[in-house]
């Protein structure tokens, strides 16, 4: 019973341990976090840059797997390519051994000076202090103290995990040395070991941590860890290629699986010269059988990250050329690869860091409207020139249009628990109309087609009257969209001012185009059964620029906060308004488009 007593305080400090780690982490990402990613999407094509860059990143953050799975959702979102996330990837696997150099600490044994300060209790204790002052006192007058309240507490649970388990451990030294004797003649075992034991903890620092804890409470050799933390290593990538290829595109597969093939090269590596070493002589007895204590565990770790990243980093290109050819592209059309490129840039693993995730779903709906655009400009030409394949088209487009605003609206609805700032909060609502916005007139496009369809099913069409005035409102609807488009991707507000005139003209000139089609079909000139789909159509375009309109006042209500939630109101006073620019535009677009009409029509 006493035995499970102990094994049950080991299992509670490393719970600790792996707490205190995560909290630290967070609290650091959530610092730096923009700026790390700034960092990290300046990398180019240089692989050493990237090597060190992911080093100092996974130093900072004491995960290599936290900085792997930001480097996957970076890629995804479209900052770099998957080969310049290499270097990166080799990088994060050397950082990773900061962290058991960190817990070296707990060997310093300084007596009474003040390098005593710096030993693990110590450490905890001060850390525990300093970060529960920051956390309750000082951060309800600044917001900006909580995050490192959190990584001081966060440093101080991780100590105080270590100590557990360190005082847990002591008490367990014969059958641990028993345990650990058997692993110096089963190599097999103690690399598999390694392996499963990091698969369960999904944690290389935590399993390295347990090793500096044995060693420094009972002591360990060389030849008894040796293969057990090269297990470590395939353990923690296995891990996280896990985490991070599901639900991911084929870049991303192969960022993860680069990570695993370094791993794996990289163990057959220090294994080929563990082999040399003692065939040569060059690693004796003296080295093989020396005890280490949590600082030589520490060293012999990062020596193994550090020595197979030295030497492999300059073929670092062959790791891309394999990893591509075991996941390879599917082959999609030009534009449906755009989509979907558009599509994969809204990533899970952005989602904690709203800034950035609203800039791609930003980036989406400018793709969502130069879609939308297009498919109008389709359905249009429909009326002119039926064509089975464009119309084929249209609706395949329109279904990913449908795809596009569902995904980035459950995006950006995702993003909601992580949004702190009011400036992310007002772009979140702004993004959810705007998205919805170019979903309607993808929506509205479609419908003049459908009514296009129709016509074409009963072997009718309109008259040459009725064709060419179309052709005026079509022009209309297609210049306020192509204006609010061009005002959204650009976030030009001047041009976001010119939308309303417009909407007004084409609302006279639809109300127009309808009385005089009316005539028409009084005289008989038209027949009744097209005129409603004619009406129809009418109506599809006048929403259209309804809806361009809707876009161009929200966008100007971001920049006047007197027109927000009062939008329509600001439209009607505008309406009623003597203001000479809206006048001017408003006589313009009038003259420009009723100058088109024909009279007797």
């Amino acid at each position: 019973m006493e035995a499970c007593y102990r094994i049950l305080a080991v299992l509670g400090g490393l719970c600790m341990f792996l707490y205190g780690m995560r909290l630290m982490g967070e609290g650091l990402k959530s610092c730096s976090g923009g700026a790390m990613k700034a960092a990290l999407a300046r990398v180019m094509d240089n692989p050493v840059r990237g090597f060190i860059l992911g080093m100092l990143v996974t130093c900072m953050i004491q995960s290599s797997t936290a900085t792997i799975v930001l480097t996957v959702g970076l890629v995804g979102a479209g900052f770099f390519t998957f080969r310049q996330s290499v270097g990166i990837v080799l990088g994060a696997n050397v950082g990773t051994a900061i962290t058991a150099q960190v817990i070296r600490l707990m060997d310093l044994d300084a007596g009474n000076s003040i390098l005593n300060l710096f030993s693990a209790d110590h450490l905890a204790s001060i850390a525990l202090i300093l970060g529960v002052v920051l956390i309750m006192f000082v951060s309800n007058r600044r917001s900006s103290a909580k995050n490192p309240g959190v990584i001081a507490v966060g440093f101080g649970i991780l100590f105080m995990g270590l100590l557990y388990m360190s005082e847990a451990v002591s008490e367990m030294s014969d059958s641990l040395s028993q345990l650990l004797t058997a692993f110096e003649g089963n190599y097999a075992l103690g690399f598999l070991s390694g392996v499963f034991v990091t698969g369960v903890i999904q944690s290389s620092s935590a399993v390295i941590g347990i090793l500096q804890t044995l060693a420094s409470s009972v002591g360990v050799r060389f030849c008894a860890v040796v293969a057990v933390i090269v297990g470590v290593n395939i353990g923690d990538c296995l891990t996280t290629f896990l985490v991070c290829r599901i639900g991911a595109n084929p870049e991303q597969i192969r960022t993860v699986l680069v990570h695993v093939i370094y791993n794996v090269c990289a163990a057959c590596l220090i294994g080929v010269l563990l082999v040399a070493g003692r065939c040569t002589g060059i690693i004796g007895d003296g080295i093989w059988y020396m005890s280490l204590n949590s600082g030589g565990v520490a060293n012999i770790h990062g020596l193994f990250r550090l020595l197979p990243a030295v030497l492999l980093l300059p073929v670092s290109d062959r790791f891309a050329a394999i990893a591509e050819r075991l996941v390879p592209d599917k082959p999609v059309e030009a534009e449906d690869a755009d989509i979907r490129e558009n599509l994969r840039e809204l990533d899970d693993h952005l989602i904690t860091n709203p800034g950035l995730a609203l800039d791609q779903t930003a980036h989406l709906i400018t793709h969502m409207a130069d879609v939308a655009l297009h498919n109008y400009d389709a359905c249009i030409r429909q009326i002119y020139e039926f064509d089975a394949k464009r119309e084929a088209r249209i609706r395949q487009r329109e279904d990913l249009l449908d795809e596009m605003a569902d995904a980035s609206n459950k995006y950006i609805v995702a993003i909601s628990p992580y949004i702190a700032l009011n400036s992310d909060n007002q772009n979140q609502n702004f993004q959810i109309r705007a998205l919805t916005c170019f979903e309607h007139i993808g929506d509205l496009a479609v419908n003049i087609a459908n009514s296009e369809k129709i016509l074409l099913e009963k072997s009718e069409s309109f008259s040459e009257a009725a064709m060419c005035e179309l052709r005026i409102a079509a022009d209309a609807v297609s210049n306020i969209l192509f204006v609010t488009a061009e005002a959204y991707k650009n976030s030009d507000y001047e041009m976001a001012r010119t939308v309303e005139p417009v909407e007004e003209v084409i609302d006279d000139l639809i109300e127009t185009l309808k009385e005089r089609h009316v005539k028409r079909m009084v005289r008989g000139t038209c027949d009744i059964q097209n005129g409603i789909q004619y009406q129809n159509i009418l109506q599809s375009m006048e929403r259209i620029s309804d809806q361009c309109s809707d876009l161009a006042v929200y966008m100007l209500s971001r920049k006047d906060a007197a027109i927000s939630g009062q939008e329509h109101q600001y439209i009607h006073n505008l309406h009623h308004s003597s203001n000479e620019e809206y006048q001017r535009l408003f006589r313009k677009n009038h003259e420009k488009y009723f100058s088109q009409l024909k009279t007797g029509n």
